[in-house]
């Protein structure tokens, strides 16, 4: 199975806090800027109908302009600690 993708723009503070979160978790996925990459940009809007970052496509299910906050929620109903 794929890694699930995390859409980030550098600077963005909750950006680095998810990437921090998630490596601290050793949760691997697949990392896409979307800052100056239009296509993965709209790629991103097309999967959370926004531009705000970070997002997340866990395998279809896509959480959009969230925090550490909102993480730890959606990992754990993905059997994840």
């Amino acid at each position: 199975m794929s890694l699930p993708i995390l859409y980030i723009k550098p600077g963005c503070p909750w950006c680095d806090d998810v990437v921090e979160a998630l490596e601290r978790l050793r949760i691997e996925v697949k990392t896409v800027v979307v800052s100056g990459n239009p296509e993965a940009m709209r790629e991103m809007i097309a999967l959370s109908q926004q531009t705000k970052a970070p997002t997340m496509d866990w395998h279809g299910d896509v959480l959009a302009d969230f925090g550490v906050e909102e993480l730890m929620p959606f990992l754990r109903q993905r059997g994840l600690p």
